[in-house]
């Protein structure tokens, strides 16, 4: 059976480019277009993965999001990997690195992204 991976982010050229790279791979991938979709999506489909962008609604939204999976105890074991641009679109001189309680994800990578470095970090989480 193919795992499931759910793509949220606003940008449907980026998801539209990443659900396509993720089924020629044969997983089976979804989408949703902004946080509070993404979170009622994970709740129900149950991804194996969750591939979240940062800002969509508002700057910070993917951060809030992946806390909000990460304490709810229906999607608290799905890993999640942030796809984001934050750094360069505000011009930070730092990245950002997971941890338990501010960013409780598996990895953080930097658009634009590679189709290879994508499926390398997808098959890296889920032990593929």
């Amino acid at each position: 059976m193919a795992r499931k991976i759910l793509v949220v982010d606003d940008d449907p050229d980026f998801v539209e480019g990443t659900v396509s790279v993720l089924q020629a791979e044969g997983f089976n991938a979804i989408s949703a277009s902004n946080g509070a979709e993404g979170f009622a999506r994970a709740r129900q489909e149950k991804p194996d993965l969750i591939l979240l962008d940062v800002m969509m609604t508002h700057k910070t939204e993917g951060f809030d999001i992946a806390r909000n999976l990460k304490n709810d105890a229906t999607t608290c074991e799905i890993p999640v990997v942030i796809i984001t641009g934050i750094r360069k679109d505000m011009n930070l001189p730092f990245g950002f690195e997971p941890d338990e309680d501010w960013l409780p994800v598996k990895a953080v990578l930097e658009k634009p992204i590679k189709p290879e470095t994508l499926l390398k970090t997808v098959r890296e989480v889920l032990g593929s």
